[in-house]
């Protein structure tokens, strides 16, 4: 294995002034898309992003918001092409479910994104459920971080 697979990374909490470094990560925002940049802003603002990163800078980002029935919801989970298959979206979602400020912790991927399902399901997370209507073609299918469940918070 090469140097990069063998680096460290840490995850920390993203600041107002880091959503440049978000944007340059997401494909979706470097495309343009004016939509996801303003709510990566948003996201970085109300300090609910959370960065990867080693020596060589930024690997991924995760956002968890608490709009979902008032439970935590990962809404956003993105990790660079090059830093994909190191344990960067793992450590991810393990650092939001151990930060998260409610008892249940969700997210949602389509049926058609069987990478992130296989993260989601090596992180230990099951699914709950499955919605139609949303992208055409393409459901949504729901998950629910194990941990979560039952846990408590102060």
């Amino acid at each position: 294995m090469d140097a990069v697979g063998l680096s460290e990374f840490v995850v920390r909490r993203v600041s107002e002034s880091e959503a440049d470094v978000l944007i340059g990560l997401d494909a979706v925002a470097i495309d343009g898309d004016d939509e996801r940049q303003a709510s990566i802003r948003r996201w970085c603002r109300q300090g609910l992003a959370v960065v990867a990163e080693d020596a060589s800078g930024p690997l991924g980002y995760c956002v968890v918001e608490y709009t979902f029935f008032e439970q935590g919801f990962v809404t956003m989970l993105m990790v660079a092409p090059p830093a994909r298959g190191r344990g960067v979206g793992h450590r991810l979602l393990e650092a939001v479910a151990s930060s998260c400020t409610t008892p249940k912790l969700f997210t949602s991927t389509n049926v058609s994104n069987q990478p992130m399902q296989r993260l989601l399901q090596r992180a230990g997370w099951s699914p709950v459920g499955l919605l139609h209507g949303l992208d055409e073609g393409d459901p949504e299918l729901f998950y629910i971080c194990r941990r979560q469940i039952g846990a408590t918070h102060p």
